[in-house]
């Protein structure tokens, strides 16, 4: 038990790296009221009844396997021991967090849930993640290991997806407009400055970064997927599973069904509008065929000169890995080229760590290397062969070996001179650093480092093979991330609101002692009308227990006079009095 995080752990959580839990919260369980319970229960009737018809077959079973009930908000602790059954688990975060955050939980296998709860007043739709969208959305289709293997590789994929100084800027004002949109008391000019904030990140014309093409992704699959047919599909997105509203609005004509492909990355979104099109998968494993396609054209698989251009603007901590298989983590800031594009010499400012397979060299982490690091790449000039494929003869024949003045040039024009200290092999022998002292290394008429900076450490490849985001090993940056200084907001209770989830715990209670208190049932149903005139869901709940027929017929001709005085209450309301 991890007593510091207010949640019961299990294997896939202990495994998680520092950067990640930093996020994790307590789901203080005791902190929802009667009405939030009630909400949860609106919510999962209306959908279950529903969805029972429309979604994929796994949603009814997955709720019973990742431990969801219809009745109850759902508890993390009860939740981590029906999960971890499936290989799975899940956590609490504070609302939206870091979008290679949010994937690479997913690489663990760890559900993100934003364990807040909308409002009544955003019962149908909330642009905030809620533990109605994160439990009862995500959780259920997890059961399926085809999709569960897919939302896996998703994450492995996206957490290393490089992202643009863009993407962070859009991420914190959805996240501040979220917010401000799902509090109890919000300053209007505050909510439309957030909305302005937002609407224009949104206009800007921006080429899609990597970490926005997965995102399209993510989310028209994992948010608002479809499978099976065009003309029968089934939901198993979240954003469709956890909302009243859109589950039934994606299946009218209105809504455009569209074959999914790799197309999907290229389609933007708006989370403030309900979608005009959705996207329909034959079934999960294709979603896997599609991701794999998509996975080619990154980075990580492609690096190159492109891959560190993309780490440079993202002013993030992001990875290159060299064709030795030596991995530098870091901040990158410059990079030269030669004619053909490729890259001749890179540099990090500030704290840069070296790693070989995921696993921080020794001595090379970022308090060695903690005002950054540079080096050249590429092959010497008229020697045929590449460093890293030199031979123990070779070696000694161009004086690579410990103690000897070196002084050589690369076809790049880059020179170096400086004396031999010692090298790194990997695990097939061949050299990937080179320690110099007393070095100088020039390139035209710029000195690009100097015996007095100490003693460099010059990278051994012929080419950058991969450019990611993160660091190679996690150890190396425990604060990879950083937690958005715009928090929830927790809502302020008054006297009136106190009284009336007074209301709703009496009639919960009732309900789940199976009481028959009619007389206390009246008495609470007076007292809404006369001191909460737009109050819905109380009467809903007081009709589903009422035995007394007066009772059940000026509670049901109420609630139809209440749609009828009150359009935005009305679907509510019938639908409400369809279900009892």
């Amino acid at each position: 038990m991890e007593q510091n995080l207010g949640f019961e752990s299990n294997e896939l959580i202990d495994r998680l790296p520092p950067h990640l839990k930093q996020f994790i919260k307590p789901q203080n369980y005791e902190d929802y009221t009667p009405i939030n319970q009630a909400v949860w229960r609106y919510v999962m009737r209306k959908n279950v009844s529903y969805l029972s018809k429309y979604a994929h077959h796994s949603y009814l079973d997955g709720l019973k396997k990742t431990g969801i009930e219809i009745d109850t908000i759902p508890s993390m602790y009860g939740m981590n021991r029906i999960l971890k059954e499936i290989g799975w688990a899940a956590v609490s975060v504070d609302g939206f967090i870091p979008p290679n955050a949010f994937m690479e939980f997913q690489a663990y296998k760890v559900l993100v849930i934003a364990s807040d709860i909308r409002q009544l007043e955003n019962i149908e739709y909330t642009p905030a993640p809620d533990i109605i969208h994160e439990a009862a959305g995500h959780a259920p289709i997890i059961a399926n290991p085809d999709y569960a293997e897919y939302l896996r590789r998703l994450g492995e994929v996206g957490a290393k997806a490089i992202l643009s100084k863009y993407d962070i800027d859009l991420y914190e004002a959805v996240r501040r407009l979220s917010i401000l949109k799902e509090a109890e008391v919000t300053d209007q000019q505050e909510l439309k400055a957030a909305e302005e904030e937002v609407f224009r990140l949104q206009q800007m014309e921006v080429e899609l970064s990597e970490m926005a093409q997965i995102r399209n992704l993510q989310w028209w699959t994992v948010e608002y997927g479809l499978v099976d047919t065009l003309d029968d599909p089934k939901i198993y997105g979240a954003g469709l599973l956890s909302s009243i509203g859109e589950s039934k609005w994606c299946m009218s004509d209105e809504v455009k069904k569209i074959p999914y492909s790799i197309d999907a990355i290229e389609q933007s979104f708006d989370i403030t509008q309900p979608q005009p099109q959705l996207y329909v998968s034959p079934d999960f494993s294709y979603l896997m065929q599609v991701l794999e396609e998509f996975a080619n054209k990154l980075s990580l698989r492609k690096g190159g000169s492109k891959g560190v251009q993309k780490l440079i603007d993202s002013q993030m901590v992001g990875t290159i890995e060299l064709s030795t298989g030596l991995q530098v983590s870091g901040k990158f800031s410059r990079v030269l080229l030669n004619e053909d594009r490729e890259v001749i010499f890179f540099k990090t400012d500030g704290p840069t760590a070296l790693a070989y397979r995921e696993r921080e060299l020794i001595g090379h982490g970022i308090e060695t290397h903690k005002d950054g690091f540079s080096s050249p790449l590429g092959k010497l000039k008229n020697i045929s062969l590449a460093i890293e494929d030199m031979g123990p003869v070779d070696l000694k024949a161009y004086n690579f070996y410990d103690g000897k003045w070196l002084s050589f040039e690369f076809e790049s024009g880059i020179k170096v001179k400086g004396l031999n200290i010692t090298g790194i092999r990997n695990l097939q022998g061949k050299l990937m650093l080179i320690q110099l002292k007393d070095c100088t290394v020039t390139y035209k008429d710029e000195v690009l480092f100097r015996p007095e900076y100490g003693v460099f450490d010059m990278v051994v490849g012929k080419e950058i093979v991969s450019a990611f985001a993160g660091a190679a090993d996690y150890n190396s940056f425990p604060n990879l991330y950083n937690v958005s200084k715009t928090l929830t907001v927790k809502p302020q209770k008054s006297e009136e609101l106190s009284l009336l989830e007074s209301y709703y715990e009496t009639v919960r209670n009732i309900r789940e002692k199976k009481l028959h208190d009619q007389a206390q049932l009246k008495n609470i149903l007076e007292k809404v009308k006369t001191s909460y005139p737009k109050e819905w869901l109380l009467p809903l709940e007081i009709l589903e227990l009422t035995k007394d027929e007066t009772l059940y017929n000026e509670l049901t001709d109420y609630l139809k006079d209440l749609a009828a005085s009150h359009p935005a209450l009305k679907a509510l309301i019938l639908e409400g009095l369809e279900m009892i």
